[in-house]
């Protein structure tokens, strides 16, 4: 099911993993609050299967799912046909993850620059073995994938009953300890011992005052580019299986990336380097026919990066959080937001907009009163989700915790830091208030937010 652009809808920001049962099993009640509230596209962060710190931003795999989110597994039916045919479909990225995550369980969770070098270097007679000896393991890892797509195909065809547009998100890079660095090592900037060269992050910024080292390994791009950008291609097809419509978390990486010595300890020392962005998304846009993306382009972004999103009319973001400052052509403010822009109070990286606003300074909160015409404080939130969805913005989105006007307290994450992060979870009856779902509704309503019959 494609996704319109062009049509005005509200969303809500929501990892499943904040379910109250952390499963898909609260999918179907889920969906029926959506719809009830009249909010049309559902927004997470990515699925994969995260590495010890839950960040769905390192991963295992750029392409399994977390088999946390799996409800009531099924008993193994390796003859099922349909398992086998999905298998076959799969085997690319399939194999390699379920060989990956075998030997790393074997070796006591180990990065796989630490396994026995016939491991570690993919040398077919050890491969052979491990198949060999774990072909039960094996099949019950891919039996894990086969149910939570499965499991998503429901959720999916029930969401599009409903009109709702399911909203994923692709980090560009992949964690170094990952099935993908491990199947193809030539892909990315390693040493020859498999370590990185040079790791990814960002200078220092709003979030952080020695920048963000992420640690994740840079692309080598020229082997990218020599054949045709199939990794790429590969994973944008299969994230369309689960989704109508992908940000691209840290866009400006397509045009430039802050190179990081891996030696070094934080992210102040670096430097940019740019990458054939351009060349792949036409390639993606040729191969795919259509590019349902947004750009993750927060921060300073440079005339470049914009050029590179505006070539292929890719929508942008707004976080209203950003808004607040006395720069006239700060593009967060509500007055220079236009259509093709996904508009939000603030993201998975920023405190609860309760939280936000009760740790401003008394002349700061002042300024906010004053740009949302508002006397109380207690208005804030409720002001700061109105201004966002009238904005001209098509497609506004709302953090849940925004929509309950929660604190700090359920905060998702706290960029720069590894602890208490990605553990939040809502509970039902904060949902069953009296009025709430309707208050939505009519916050939908009256900004023209709500999809015509």
């Amino acid at each position: 099911m494609s996704y319109d652009f062009h049509q005005r809808r509200a969303g809500v920001l929501l990892h499943p993993t904040s379910f109250p049962s952390g499963t898909l099993h609260d999918s179907a009640l889920w969906l029926d609050f959506l719809e009830a509230a009249g909010l049309s596209v559902w927004q997470m962060l990515p699925l994969g299967v995260p590495l010890a710190d839950r960040s769905p931003y390192q991963c295992l795999s750029a392409f399994a799912v977390n088999p946390a989110l799996l409800h009531r597994p099924e008993p193994l039916d390796a003859e099922d046909a349909l398992f086998r045919d999905w298998c076959h479909a799969q085997a690319y990225w399939l194999e390699d993850y379920a060989l990956f995550r075998c030997i790393k369980e074997r070796e006591e969770g180990r990065s796989w620059v630490r396994w026995p070098e016939a491991l570690k270097w993919r040398r077919p007679e050890a491969l052979q073995k491990v198949s060999e000896e774990a072909a039960d393991r094996l099949v019950a890892l891919k039996w894990e994938q086969f149910q939570l797509w499965r499991q998503w195909r429901t959720v999916r065809e029930s969401a599009h009953r409903r009109g709702i547009r399911l909203f994923g998100d692709l980090p560009i890079f992949v964690a170094h300890d990952s099935a993908d660095v491990w199947a193809c090592p030539r892909r990315f900037l390693l040493d020859d011992q498999g370590r990185p060269t040079w790791v990814a992050g960002v200078p220092p910024d709003y979030f952080s005052k020695t920048g963000q080292r992420w640690g994740n390994p840079h692309y080598d791009w020229e082997y990218h580019q020599e054949e045709g950008f199939r990794w790429w291609l590969d994973r944008m097809r299969h994230h369309f299986e689960w989704f109508d419509l992908l940000r691209i978390d840290h866009f400006r990486g397509l045009q430039a990336v802050w190179m990081i010595d891996a030696k070094a300890e934080t992210a102040e020392q670096g430097h940019w380097q740019e990458v054939p962005g351009d060349a792949l998304l036409a390639r993606v846009r040729d191969q795919l026919g259509s590019l349902p993306l947004v750009a993750e382009d927060l921060g300073t972004i440079t005339p470049e990066v914009r050029a590179l999103k505006e070539k292929y009319r890719l929508p942008g973001m707004a976080v209203l959080q950003f808004a607040f400052d006395s720069s006239a052509d700060n593009p967060n403010k509500p007055e220079n937001i236009g259509e093709n822009t996904v508009v939000y109070t603030g993201t998975h990286d920023n405190d609860t907009t309760r939280g936000w606003f009760d740790g401003l300074p008394a002349e700061m909160k002042e300024r906010v009163r004053l740009e949302l015409g508002i006397e109380n404080d207690g208005e804030a939130v409720e002001a700061m989700i109105r201004t966002a969805f009238d904005t001209r913005a098509n497609l506004a989105v709302i953090p849940l915790q925004d929509f309950l006007g929660l604190g700090s307290e359920a905060r998702m994450n706290t960029p720069g830091t590894r602890e208490g992060n990605w553990c939040w979870r809502f509970h039902w009856d904060q949902l069953a208030a009296p009025g709430f779902t309707r208050h939505i509704l009519s916050l939908v309503e009256n900004s023209n937010r709500a999809l015509t019959p």
